[in-house]
């Protein structure tokens, strides 16, 4: 029912991150998957990795997902090397941070352009080939916990529940042609968007999440490979929020526990690890580069008064 053998996939914004672990799930799932990206050099390691590791096809194309021209040509690449394609997940994404009042106009279009129009370029290229080939597919967008809550800014936070309501609109629109469009929201993840954020940051973050740490992308391996096997076939429009219980409330003080969590500190920045080899950046043993981001550093510093 999980098994994707013999499934072909694509994966946008790949390289790493959410997209690799993405990628990585339905590979150990034993799907092909196709590495899309902007970062040649890193999404050819990606690609080559996975194709080694879990004995898949495995191959990398290049795609701005803001230009529609672009995102035709490449669910076409992925066609015409996998032979079909059965299931598009839509990842690439991107955060400028800044507050609204002082917020550039150019800022807002490339938030909106990547999150929201991107994925619907995508979903749109991929539900196309699929209604022709008539046997269905999975469409999987990704959005986030910022969906739901305010803690970004207008043009991350709106991307995001833009992505949202698009997934709920085109599964009922497309359901007639049984393609399966659902969408996944994760929280603060450790992906090198966060390589910066300092150890009283990520403690702040588990204090404030019930399972009690920081998100991983192996983290959505369960759920990437979910809503792409068989096990989902009735299941359309859905936002699986996978965010530890962080937002089940507003949290004013730090989470007691029972238990340890299942994930220690150490073991949260393996994925984080492997990311940052890929991309050459060095880091310390808490896989923590202050020059990375520190605009994200910075603002989680801010928001916890740290």
């Amino acid at each position: 029912m999980f098994s994707l053998k013999g499934k072909k996939a694509l994966v946008t914004g790949a390289a790493v991150g959410i997209g690799r672990g993405y990628a990585t799930a339905l590979a150990m799932a034993g799907a092909d998957v196709a590495i899309v990206d902007i970062d040649v050099k890193t999404g050819e390691k990606t690609a080559a990795y996975i194709a080694k590791e879990y004995g898949v096809d495995s191959f990398f194309v290049k795609c701005d997902v803001t230009k529609p021209e672009e995102v035709a040509a490449m669910v076409q690449a992925v066609v015409d090397r996998f032979g079909d394609l059965d299931i598009g997940v839509n990842n690439a994404g991107i955060g400028i941070l800044g507050g609204d009042e002082d917020y550039r106009p150019e800022s807002w279009n490339k938030v909106i352009g990547i999150n929201l129009s991107g994925a619907y370029f995508c979903a749109r290229e991929e539900g196309r080939y699929f209604i022709k080939r008539k046997k269905g597919g999975k469409i999987i967008n990704t959005a986030s916990m910022s969906a739901r809550i305010c803690n970004c800014n207008a043009s991350y936070n709106a991307s995001k529940g833009g992505v949202v309501e698009m997934t709920r609109m085109l599964a009922a629109e497309w359901g007639r042609f049984n393609i399966n469009v659902n969408c996944i929201s994760p929280s603060y993840i450790l992906s090198p968007m966060h390589a910066s954020t300092p150890v009283e940051v990520r403690q702040r973050i588990r204090e404030l999440t019930p399972l009690g740490y920081v998100e991983r992308p192996d983290d959505l391996y369960g759920p990437v490979v979910f809503l792409a096997s068989d096990a989902s076939n009735y299941v359309t429009g859905v936002d699986l929020l996978v965010d530890g219980g962080h937002t089940l409330n507003a949290w004013l003080t730090p989470l007691s526990r029972d238990l340890p969590p299942r994930v220690s500190p150490e073991e949260e920045v393996v994925s984080l690890k492997r990311d940052l080899d890929n991309l050459g950046v060095p880091y310390d043993e808490n896989a923590i580069n202050p020059d990375l981001h520190p605009e994200v550093a910075g603002a989680f510093k801010a928001a916890f008064n740290l």
